[in-house]
């Protein structure tokens, strides 16, 4: 069982979609094992984005990651860094799927939605940026005999 990061970008929380998003990575059976509703300060925002120090674009990367409350979530599942990467589709989404998140709901690339860790490794880390251990939930469902085999 794989643990990762999403992150309900501010752009989905200011347009209500916190619930569809959630909902469609529960529907395809991943579980959530920790959820908060913040607002992300330009420290932690630096630290996430620590990659792209920089780059021309670190800059509005974080000003649009700290311009409104985000959602963080730690969802568990089989394969799940590579499930949530599909459920979310292409970073441009213009060129995600249809069925995706961003294929159905996002527009222009700035404003994608939604953030999944891109691999195991990286869900560690971006995990721990996020949530304490302690607010982090282990637990069965009934259902995950028909989701997981």
């Amino acid at each position: 069982m794989e643990r990762t990061l999403v992150l309900i970008k501010p752009d989905a929380v200011q347009r209500g979609l916190i619930g569809e998003i959630t909902s469609r990575l529960e529907n395809k059976g991943l579980r959530i094992a920790g959820m908060k509703l913040m607002r992300i300060s330009e420290e932690l925002a630096g630290r996430h984005y620590g990659e792209h120090v920089g780059k021309p674009f670190f800059d509005s990367l974080v000003n649009f990651i700290t311009s409104s409350p985000i959602v963080a979530l730690a969802v568990d599942g089989e394969n799940t860094v590579m499930v949530v990467r599909n459920v979310m589709g292409a970073t441009n989404p213009q060129d995600a799927s249809n069925g995706s998140i961003r294929g159905d709901l996002g527009i222009s690339i700035g404003m994608n939605l939604i953030h999944g860790s891109d691999s195991v490794t990286s869900s560690e880390r971006e995990l721990a940026l996020f949530f304490d251990e302690s607010e982090l939930l282990n637990y069965d469902r009934d259902i995950d005999k028909w989701i997981i085999e």
